[in-house]
């Protein structure tokens, strides 16, 4: 099978060379018929290329390509090392590369950029979240390789008022033979539409030798580099070209400072108020996210007593012990994403399940020699397509009272 496949190949390719020497001998533009006959020979050659089975050796030659290689690669470094040789002028691009994911894809060898193998992009990915800090406890959502994004139902309720609920059901208490009141849910559509994310790393020309290394390198710089723009999407995205974050969000609820209270200050107040507009089935879920300029603050945050004052946030084990630090019984988790002391956002009370992201599985890497070319350098880029938004909407009126909740709760400004 390999000797056919290869036979054929080379004979288109002399085909083509026989045509563009005509050509060239005759000192005139390639006739249209010629140029449509190389192009379907080309487009023949590639799929042949593609149908060569990647459990056998593998060799095929000519002017501008050689592939080699059998079987799926060993390590991610291997795969690396493959995506390296595969973007130097007239270097080897190994088959493997064509066949790194299974099913669908929109991968373009033509471009340089191939899928990471399909058993490495997981723990890729995996290692990523596991980085993050905001990431791993909002609603994740896979979607298809066919799909490049998800519309889906939401409730379309502002209220919890009678008749409001669900966005319109009501139900009512009713005597013998009374007439009942028709009611229904009203939905809105959820849209997400996957983002491109872009992560660039640099290797030298030394660490490019080394497979274990190269890949210890990079896997950790994709992951720390892919974890800290994730987080920042959740918590600050634009929705423009990117996730929609909930600092960004129609369904932000913002807590007003106190009276006369100074700037880039923190009171016990302000947590209370915070702790309040959270919906009390959200709060076994919910979390504080705090800038670390925003701790000292917690730390001598105190309630006034008479004419004394008592503490009122100490971590887990008090200070001598390692913290777990809490607020009202849910945890306080310093990111560097919340802004700085004093701005809108540097400390947040969220329930990051109410916040959707969905993502594309699979990882595409492409290399280029040229950027640091003078430094002995090549650039790795990989390609990871997500998007996320808050599911909800807005804030809910409660059924009593006229403050409206939300599970995404941030102090103002106090500048």
């Amino acid at each position: 099978m390999y000797r056919e496949i290869h036979n054929e190949i080379r004979d288109l390719e002399e085909q083509i060379e026989t045509v563009r020497n005509r050509s060239t001998r005759r000192g005139v533009a390639m006739p249209a018929d010629d140029m449509k006959r190389i192009v379907d020979m080309q487009n023949r050659i590639e799929e042949l290329r593609m149908s060569l089975p990647v459990s056998g050796p593998m060799t095929v030659q000519n002017s501008t390509r050689q592939t080699s290689g059998s079987g799926p690669f060993n390590s991610f470094g291997e795969q690396l090392q493959a995506i390296m040789r595969a973007g130097m002028p007239g270097g080897q691009t190994d088959q493997r590369l064509f066949a790194a994911a299974s099913g669908l894809n929109e991968t373009t060898p033509s471009d340089g950029g191939f899928l990471v193998q399909q058993d490495f992009s997981p723990a890729l990915l995996q290692g990523a979240y596991d980085a993050s800090r905001v990431a791993p406890r909002v609603n994740r959502i896979p979607i298809s390789p066919a799909s490049n994004g998800l519309k889906l139902p939401g409730i379309d309720e502002s209220s919890r008022a009678n008749g409001s609920r669900w966005g319109g059901v009501q139900s009512y208490w009713a005597g013998e033979a009374d007439e009942a009141t028709a009611s229904k849910p009203k939905f809105r559509q959820i849209e997400l539409n996957l983002k491109k994310l872009i992560g660039v790393c640099y290797a030298t020309d030394e660490l490019l030798a080394d497979g274990p290394a190269l890949e210890a390198v990079i896997r950790q710089a994709f992951e720390d580099e892919i974890a800290f723009q994730i987080d920042n999407a959740i918590i600050n995205g634009t929705g423009a070209g990117q996730p929609l974050g909930i600092l960004n969000s129609g369904a932000l609820v913002t807590v007003s400072k106190e009276a006369g209270q100074g700037a880039k200050t923190i009171l016990f107040e302000n947590i209370c108020g915070m702790f309040s507009r959270m919906p009390g089935r959200n709060r076994a879920n919910a979390v504080w996210y705090v800038n670390q300029d925003v701790e000292p603050q917690l730390f001598t945050m105190s309630l006034a007593v008479g004419t004394a004052g008592a503490p009122v946030y100490l971590p887990g084990g008090a200070a001598s012990a390692s913290p777990y630090a809490s607020l009202f019984g849910r945890p306080v988790i310093p990111i560097e994403q919340c802004p700085t002391l004093g701005i809108a956002g540097d400390i947040l009370f969220v329930d990051p399940s109410q916040y959707l992201l969905i993502d594309k599985g699979g990882l595409q890497a492409q290399m280029s020699i040229h950027v640091r070319f003078v430094y002995d350098e090549s650039v790795f880029r990989f390609t990871y397509r997500l998007d996320g938004q808050p599911s909800w909407a807005s804030p809910m009126t409660p059924f009593q009272g006229s403050a409206t909740v939300s599970p995404y709760v941030c102090l103002a400004t106090r500048a």
